[in-house]
């Protein structure tokens, strides 16, 4: 059982060539069964118009104009036709398109020559009117109708490719969050942490007696330090944009700060006047836990041995207060020499922001620093 191709499978040229090629073989084989192959003006005509319709998609109305001789003389329909067909698909302008279809039916209303015109049947009269009339009117409806179909796969084809478009730039702005995110929870988290094993490491570098121990402790100093210089470098790739939305992990919560004051290694004095049944969103106290941390965090590598104050409230408005009030550092203790990515007080600010509260951070009088926030019970 033999399989009739179908275009795809075609060679391009062919694929090409037969738009082109097969209405003007209609259009001759409609001359000749219309006028008969004997020879005459009435059979040339009409091939020409067939003809000419290979130059139909270059030429279109100069090749409609060819084509009425054929419909007006030889009585040819399939020529003129897919010239105004053409005609409607390629130009815009209506008012050519109706002079263009007027011209049509003008040539096949009226007879050749001009001389037999005869209105005595009024009826036959009528009829071939509207014939001509539906004759010129179907290519132009046709015409339109294709035209306004090619629009339309144009335009799904531009919305198909803004929605790809906008689906990637959502994807970015996903991704963009996800490394803002992950920035600042790397400077909360690994920043608060190495800086704590640096402070460790210089009690016990300057409190051993073992020359040993004391040299390994400030290597650890040293790879602290470095490492918090990779994590600043880090951190300025990964903050490219973005803003917060649901974390990925579970993160701690206000229920975790004595833990966090107990490993800081600080003088710290804690006040919680906040009610213990006080529901929050989880967002407010992760911000509150986080403000706590990076407050803790400034005061070690800014003020060490200075004496530091952690205090939470609440206001008539059941806003949660955070106060981190740090005095200035004592000259005795050394300071642990640990970089600053810039970061923190930023990301804290934003934070608070996105949250609907405020937070403020300046420092005192008496030389030291304080860090005060606010956050809504549902941020």
């Amino acid at each position: 059982m033999t399989t009739v191709p179908s275009l795809r499978t075609l060679p391009p040229r062919v694929r090409t060539a037969l738009p082109i090629v097969v209405p003007a073989l209609i259009a001759a084989v409609d001359a000749l069964l219309v006028n008969g192959p004997k020879p005459g003006l009435d059979l040339g005509v009409s091939l020409a118009a067939a003809v000419v319709l290979l130059w139909r998609r270059r030429f279109p109305l100069v090749v409609f104009a060819a084509t009425l001789p054929g419909i007006y003389i030889g009585y040819i329909w399939f020529a003129p036709m897919i010239a105004l067909y053409t005609v409607a698909t390629l130009r815009t302008d209506r008012r050519l398109l109706v002079g263009a279809a007027a011209l049509l039916a003008a040539a096949h209303f009226l007879p050749y020559p001009i001389s037999h015109l005869s209105f005595a049947d009024r009826r036959d009269v009528a009829i071939q009117f509207v014939d001509a009339c539906v004759t010129a009117a179907t290519p132009v409806a046709l015409g339109l109708l294709t035209r306004t179909r090619r629009e339309l796969g144009a335009r799904l084809d531009e919305l198909t490719r803004s929605r790809a478009r906008e689906d990637r730039l959502l994807a970015d702005q996903v991704l963009a969050t996800e490394r803002a995110r992950l920035a600042r929870e790397m400077h909360d988290v690994v920043a608060h942490q190495v800086s704590l094993i640096s402070l460790q490491a210089g009690a016990v570098q300057i409190s051993t007696g073992d020359e040993q121990a004391r040299e390994g402790a400030r290597r650890i100093r040293e790879l602290s330090v470095r490492t918090l210089e990779e994590l600043r470098h880090m951190v300025g790739i990964l903050r490219a944009a973005g803003a917060d939305t649901e974390e990925l992990t579970p993160q701690p919560r206000l229920a975790d700060l004595p833990r966090l004051i107990e490993l800081s290694a600080l003088d710290v004095t804690y006040e919680n006047a906040c009610a213990p049944e006080a529901a929050r969103s989880e967002a407010v106290e992760r911000a509150a836990f986080r403000t706590v941390q990076e407050a803790l965090t400034n005061a070690r590598k800014h003020a060490p041995g200075a004496r530091v104050r952690v205090r939470l409230a609440e206001d008539a408005a059941e806003t949660l207060l955070v106060e981190i009030r740090n005095g200035p550092p004592d000259a005795t203790v050394p300071a642990p020499g640990l970089p600053g990515g810039g970061h923190g007080l930023v990301g804290l600010r934003e934070r608070a922001q996105s949250l609907g509260g405020t937070l403020d951070a300046h420092a005192t009088r008496e030389g030291g620093f304080v860090v005060r926030a606010g956050f809504p019970r549902e941020g």
